[in-house]
Formats: structure tokens, C-alpha cells, sequence
């Protein structure tokens, strides 16, 4: 079945084999009921229902599309609820009695429940199966057979051993789009080891390049090369479905941790590609642009400012009251650059002259960027954040009422249509299993038993 989709970007981190060629509290808040298990907007005429695979909204660009999702932890996770906040139906099959491992990954937990699993598994259905099992690939390859896209990200070869590889799955779905995330590749010579963003972060580089100064290699503060991963194959699988809307063709689509990591040094790498010249860490600052990093302020607050042009650095000084922008020393931002140690010196001195909020007052008319280095209860306060609408809030069966970051993206027709939006609270383990397997896969009342009964289904 074709469906029309909007226009889409392919990003270069990721491989795409064609069936033919084998050529990612202080806040206010959106509030949301839920029925039946089923987050739903309050008032919607578009609310969802499970016998419809919780996706009425027929505005939705993805709506119409059918992911099975095999993947745990964060990158394929992440990037399956982003085809979800776009409308697909996401069907997540988890191991009976354990499901995804970020259940577990606390504290915190909010009633049992963990925050981590909650961040990345909104509007998906869970279902557990056991893949093991032979009855088990047997139910995997039948919602295959009924689905558009395939996501997993177990070792290289693993789902062959249960007959549930690209080559098993094409020949009952020729259309259908099957995206591996591994932490090196499917082949090399690291193919067979377990990929962890941090391991990735430092075999590509990022740890090499993050942390003070002086200091040793830092792990950045979030799981950004998962997070990027996860961003990749989502642009791949969209740019898979967009060119199976021309051909009919499905896609095999490789994503791994570390090829992304190295696609994320970008200028750093084209720095040393093409000059052999080794980066290293810079704290906050840039190795190219200076100003452009953090300063104390009088009350140890942290303020960022960035000068990245010969303007902005005078506009910089004249809100400082200081003459620094005429000194030859100081004129262009390769002299900046080769004085930098003298410069950040004397701003430094200048910054620890005011507090933080004094500075924020005094920076209001500035040209160039600058902001606060703000803890989480600030981000969450900020006014530009809180007009962003970024916090939504649903109702968990169990967790009661929880709040999650929201789709960072909108529609500029929003108000008339498409509004990415929470359909579905993150699901309990296994709780859809029965109604998925019935819909999707024919499976009966009597046949549903008899595989709970043996352990295949939960």
C-alpha cells in the first residue's frame, strides 16, 4: 500500500540497501485524559482508540503507518517515539516478564515506574514475546507481514538465528523498511561487541574533545550519540518511505553508535582531515571563536557569551564599557584567537565585576548571543521554554500523573491541523499484547492462552 508523505532529508550517517541494488512544578503545563489505558487530548474530537491502534488523527503524516519496534534502551527508542509523535502506530515488543531494560534504570522511579523508560516510550503499545521461541518468531513475522517498518537493535546476526533477518522478513513484505541500530556496524571487525553511547563517545572521539582544559576526558551530560543515532534513523526511515511511495520498494537501512559519533566531530574532523591538526579540549570555549565560552559572574554563576564576528565582539565591548576592540591585539578574531589567554583574562576580570542577573540585565540590548548557565529548575522556569509549550502532562495508570518533554517541532498550520502531541502513555509491559495480536495477527482467544500458558506471549 502507497501512501503520500511530505518532503524529507536523508542524513549520511546511516546506510540504505534498496530490495533490488543493495546499494535519528515552575512550568506550565499541556494537560491531557486518559481513557482506558489511552492518553487522549481533553476534548479532542480526534481521540484515540485501541481498536484503531490509538492513530484517529488522520492530520498526522504519519498516520496510516505501522512501525514494529524491537528496539530497547534509547537510540532505536527514540527514534520509534518520534514516529510516533508523527502519527505511526508503534507496536513495541518486549521480552515477557523483563520488556525493555530502562524499566529498571532507576531511581528515580515515580511509583515504580522509572523516569528514564517514561522519556522515550510515549504513544506506543507494548507487546510481549518471547523472540526466542519458535511460536514467538512465528508472531514476530506475522505483524511483519502487516507492518512498514521494522526497527531493532540487537547484535549483528542475532535475529537471523530466529529467522526474523532482512532476507527472511522482504519475502513476505517486499515494501517493508527494516532499520538495524548497532553499536559498530553489521560488519568489521567490532561488529559482535555491545555498543553503549559512552564506549562509542570515546572509541569516536567526543570524549577526546570534552572536559576542562586541564583537566581528563568527560562523558557529556546526556547520551547525545544515542540521541543522534536515534535522530539518523529517523531521517533515514522517512526518506525510505518517501522513495517506497515512488518505487514500492522497502529499504535495509544500517545505523551504528560509532559511525555516528564520527559524523558528529563535523568541522573538528574536517579540521584534522584536511590540516592533520589534533584538537583537544577547550572547557567551554570554541576552538576557533573568540569570545565564545562561560564566565563566573560576582555571585558564582555561570554566564555564556559568543562574539562570532568582528561586530559582535565590538558590540560586546561596548556594553562592557571596555576598549578591548581596538586593540591591535584584539582586532579580528584570528588576533583573538592567537591572544586568547591574555583576552578571556581580562573578561574575566570584567564579568566577576556583576552578578549574574546584573549582567542579564545589562546584556538585555545585545546583538550578539549570551545567555545564562541555568539548572534545571531554571531551565524549566525560563520564560522562552514556558512559551514554548515543551511540557506536557498525562495521566499514568500506575505513575498517576506524570509530566514529559513534548515533540520539540511545530507545524506552522497547527491551529487548523497536525500538532505532534502525547496519544498514548508510555506503556505498562505487555499491556497490549492481546489486543495487538488479535487486530494485527489474527491470533485467536483460544490460541492466545495456550501461548500464555507456555511462556511465548505475556
Amino acid at each position: 500500500m502507497l501512501k503520500a508523505f511530505s518532503r524529507f532529508s536523508l542524513f549520511s550517517a546511516s546506510r540504505i540497501a534498496s530490495v533490488t541494488d543493495g546499494f535519528l512544578a515552575p512550568h506550565p503545563v499541556q494537560r491531557w485524559r486518559t481513557g482506558r489505558g489511552l492518553c487522549t487530548q481533553s476534548g479532542s474530537d480526534n481521540a484515540a482508540t485501541e481498536e484503531d491502534g490509538c492513530d484517529g488523527d488522520t492530520a498526522a503524516p504519519l498516520h496510516g503507518i505501522r512501525v514494529l519496534d524491537l528496539t530497547r534502551i534509547l537510540a532505536g527508542p527514540l527514534c520509534t517515539m518520534l514516529l510516533a509523535d508523527m502519527g505511526a502506530e508503534v507496536i513495541k515488543i518486549e521480552k515477557p516478564g523483563e520488556g525493555d531494560e530502562t524499566r529498571r534504570w532507576g531511581p528515580p522511579f515515580v511509583q515504580g515506574v522509572s523516569c528514564y523508560f517514561l522519556a522515550v516510550n510515549r504513544n506506543k503499545q507494548s507487546v510481549a514475546v518471547d523472540i526466542s521461541r519458535p511460536e514467538g518468531s512465528h508472531l514476530i513475522r506475522q505483524l511483519a507481514g502487516q507492518c512498514d517498518v521494522l526497527m531493532h537493535n540487537f547484535l549483528p546476526g542475532k535475529l537471523e538465528k530466529y529467522g526474523l533477518g532482512y532476507s527472511d522478513l522482504k519475502q513476505a513484505n517486499r515494501q517493508i523498511i527494516y532499520c538495524s541500530i548497532t553499536g559498530y556496524g553489521e560488519d568489521g571487525p567490532y561488529r559482535h561487541r555491545g555498543g553503549y553511547d559512552v564506549i562509542a563517545s570515546a572509541i569516536g572521539g567526543m570524549m577526546h574533545i570534552t572536559g576542562p582544559q586541564e583537566g581528563e576526558p568527560c562523558k557529556i551530560g546526556t547520551a547525545m550519540t544515542d540521541i543522534s543515532t536515534g535522530l539518523y534513523a529517523h531521517g533515514a526511515i522517512l526518506a525510505a518511505l518517501l522513495r517506497r511511495n515512488r518505487s514500492g520498494e522497502g529499504a535495509y537501512i544500517q545505523c551504528n553508535l560509532l559511525a555516528t559519533q564520527v559524523a558528529n566531530l563535523v568541522n573538528l574532523a574536517s579540521n584534522y582531515l584536511n590540516t592533520g591538526v589534533e584538537p583537544r579540549r577547550w572547557g567551554t570555549a570554541h576552538e576557533s571563536i573568540v569570545p565564545y565560552q562561560s564566565f563566573r559572574t560576582k555571585d558564582d554563576e555561570y554566564l555564556v557569551v559568543g562574539a562570532g564576528s568582528d561586530a559582535q565582539f565590538t558590540a560586546l565591548c561596548q556594553l562592557l564599557q571596555v576598549d578591548y576592540a581596538n586593540q591591535p591585539a584584539f582586532r579580528t578574531n584570528a588576533d583573538r584567537v592567537a591572544h586568547r589567554d591574555h583576552l578571556i583574562s581580562l573578561l574575566t576580570g570584567v564579568f566577576q565585576q556583576k552578578t549574574l542577573a546584573e549582567w542579564l540585565t545589562v546584556l538585555r540590548p545585545a546583538t550578539f548571543p549570551y545567555g545564562p548557565v541555568n539548572s534545571f529548575q531554571r531551565v524549566f522556569a525560563d520564560p522562552q521554554v514556558q512559551w514554548l509549550r515543551l511540557v506536557e502532562e498525562v495521566e499514568h495508570p500506575v505513575a498517576g500523573r506524570v509530566r514529559m518533554v513534548g515533540a520539540p517541532v511545530r507545524w506552522a498550520e497547527e491551529k487548523n491541523g497536525f500538532r505532534p502531541r502525547v496519544r498514548r502513555c508510555p506503556p505498562g509491559l505487555g499491556e497490549h499484547t492481546d489486543a495487538v495480536l488479535t487486530r494485527i495477527a489474527g491470533v485467536g482467544k483460544e490460541e492466545l492462552r495456550e501461548l500464555r500458558e507456555r511462556g511465548v506471549v505475556a
